[in-house]
């Protein structure tokens, strides 16, 4: 069985093609960066997963999805090859994505990417709780590790 299932956040604007034609076919394609659950010192602490989409789900993406939108997806692992204009074969793998979903809300999305646009320096901690833990502002969502 192949069978593909990510959550991540789009790096830039998927690119948009569309095949010539009577019966134009839409192609999306693009990189998802997906969060590692485990992640050691020293290491990246995400995946730049390439992805590819056809038709509808391809028509889809180019209508509702850009850079930093986090979303879900369900694809499948294709690989290939081709011999570049200096004779050298390369390999490729992809991910032909076969459904893809909003995994945050608008507010959310609009949120993640304000921040990216004017990164804000983190808040400083608070530990004047009376129960002995930090306070934690309702403002950081985006950046706790278990959401």
């Amino acid at each position: 069985m192949n069978n593909v299932t990510l959550m991540g956040r789009w790096t830039r604007d998927p690119e948009i093609r569309w095949t010539t034609g009577d019966n134009a076919l839409c192609i999306a394609r693009g990189t998802l960066a997906v969060d590692r659950r485990i992640k050691k010192e020293g290491e990246q602490t995400a995946d730049f997963i390439s992805c590819v989409a056809f038709g509808r789900t391809a028509e889809f993406i180019e209508k509702y999805f850009h850079q930093g939108m986090k979303i879900a997806a369900v694809g499948r692992i294709q690989t290939g090859s081709y011999t570049n204009k200096d004779g050298v074969k390369i390999y490729t793998t992809d991910v032909v994505l076969e459904n893809v979903e909003f995994a945050e809300s608008k507010a959310t999305s609009e949120q993640h990417a304000a921040r990216q646009d004017n990164p804000q320096p983190m808040p400083e901690p608070s530990t004047e709780g009376s129960d002995g833990f930090m306070n934690i502002p309702d403002d950081i969502d985006e950046e706790l590790p278990f959401n």
